[in-house]
């Protein structure tokens, strides 16, 4: 669901509301709530590529994680003091 919702987000940047969680039950709505006609089509062409940037933003927040952790053991914490800040 959120993976069509993103993409239709990405296909009309007008969007202000998305309602259903199939393609035989959504609906989105400009900010006025003017419907907005959806080309499924298009929609279904742009899930893999929001899937990938899904998969990317976690990838970057692991990576992000591990390098604040390595940053601060490289400054002379200790393995437990570093759990005990950020919990990894």
């Amino acid at each position: 669901m959120i993976t069509i919702h993103k993409a239709i987000q990405t296909i009309h940047n007008n969007v202000a509301r998305i309602d259903g969680n199939t393609q035989d039950d959504i609906t989105a709505k400009d900010i006025n709530g003017n419907l907005i006609e959806i080309n499924w089509t298009q929609v279904n062409q742009q899930i893999p590529i929001v899937e990938d940037e899904i998969e990317q933003e976690k990838q970057d927040a692991i990576n992000k994680k591990s390098s604040g952790k390595q940053k601060l053991l490289d400054l002379g914490l200790t393995e437990e003091e570093v759990k005990a800040l950020i919990g990894i």
